[in-house]
């Protein structure tokens, strides 16, 4: 049986060519970027200690500073280990969450190869660990449990499967489903629609909207008899419209205030009164990445911010920051799903889909300015 530092060992790098020169290690250790973690450690002479890149610590000078390749080195050129940021037990952490990203990556090449998902029991023990722990563990890393991930691999290829021109039945098989009941048992909730009304664009679909105006400036809020399915922020309601339309171009889209009146009055109280929080129930698309960072994302409390580099780790794709800028621009829910939270490692506000000053003027509300 392989042990998780095996597993770990057989799938993933443990050295970042990205923090090869001491420079770009005193950058890491200047700003406790939380990815070079396990990649090297830094001691301080002043204080006899080493520690993880990202340690909370007060920041050292650069010129008590020297960097090591393990504990090991560092102990025999007499220094001990920080007791704040335990740089042994953070060596643990990221051993586990290497085992799982070794795991996900499992499930998702079963998923390419059209075979069935391995099952929780067969996960754990390759990686060493009960499968207790490992559900938990697994969990902790990415967000989801093995069963969701691997629903999600699965449906996300039914959707690439749909988006290719395959009939549904094909797309069904193709992606690995064994009978056409249990795709359809799982692609309700995350389609949300029919797989083939998915395939055309929302043919069929009827969506409600709404246009109202807050203190941002113009409101669209569109719903499906699921729940919403968009928030947009803009000038003009011809525009608003227009975007709504580009994005369901043959959903039935209908005008409808009334209905709406008590949707849209949460969504302006959410704008309005941000730390308030929300029950609105979302009915919203995407693939499987962009779903766990919209899940990250709403992890984020009111008040509080979060770099994009931050959201990446917390998926369990660490190096995944690019992708995880891209579903935040993506995001079709505004303040619903807050990706406004989301900042620059230096705290520099960024782009914002609805506009820089709209995103300043949320963060202000919430006090996180």
């Amino acid at each position: 049986m392989l042990t998780h530092r095996a597993l770990a060992n057989d799938s993933t790098p443990m050295a970042d060519q990205a923090y090869d020169t001491p420079d770009a290690r005193w950058q890491a250790v200047a700003t406790r970027d939380k990815r070079a973690d396990g990649v090297f450690l830094f001691a301080v002479r002043t204080t006899g200690v080493y520690c993880r890149p990202s340690c909370p610590a007060r920041s050292p000078k650069r010129a008590n500073v020297i960097f090591v390749e393990t504990e090991e080195e560092a102990r025999q050129l007499g220094f001990r280990p920080c007791k704040r940021c335990r740089p042994g037990e953070a060596a643990e952490d990221a051993l586990e969450v290497q085992a799982v990203t070794a795991a996900a990556r499992l499930i998702d090449e079963a998923v390419a190869a059209n075979e069935p998902v391995p099952p929780l029991e067969a996960l754990a023990d390759r990686a060493g660990f009960s499968k207790f722990h490992f559900h938990r563990m697994f969990k902790r890393a990415l967000g989801v449990t093995p069963k969701a991930y691997g629903a999600a691999a699965r449906s996300r290829r039914m959707e690439a499967e749909l988006r290719d021109g395959n009939s549904v039945t094909d797309a069904i098989y193709g992606a690995g489903y064994s009978s056409s009941s249990r795709f359809y048992e799982a692609a309700a909730a995350r389609l949300g629609m029919a797989p083939s009304t998915h395939r055309r664009g929302g043919e069929g679909e009827a969506i409600r909207y709404a246009v109202a105006s807050c203190s941002l400036g113009l409101v669209l809020v569109a719903s499906t008899d699921k729940g919403v399915c968009a928030i947009s922020f803009g000038e003009e309601r011809a525009a608003l419209v227009e975007e709504l339309h580009q994005r369901f171009p043959k959903a039935d889209l209908v005008s409808n205030d009334n209905d709406l009146t008590a949707t849209v009055e949460s969504v302006v109280d959410l704008i309005e009164q941000p730390g308030r929080g929300h029950a609105l129930p979302l009915d919203v698309r995407g693939t499987a990445f962009q779903e766990r960072v919209w899940q990250a994302l709403r992890a984020i409390p009111a008040g509080q911010t979060a770099s994009y580099a931050t959201i990446a780790e917390a998926i369990g794709q660490p190096k995944a920051v690019r992708g995880v800028a891209q579903a935040c621009a993506q995001n079709p829910t505004a303040v619903a799903i807050p990706c406004h939270r989301v900042v620059r490692s230096d705290g520099a506000l960024s782009g914002y889909r609805w506009g820089v000053e709209r995103k300043e003027a949320l963060l202000a509300r919430e006090g996180a300015r």
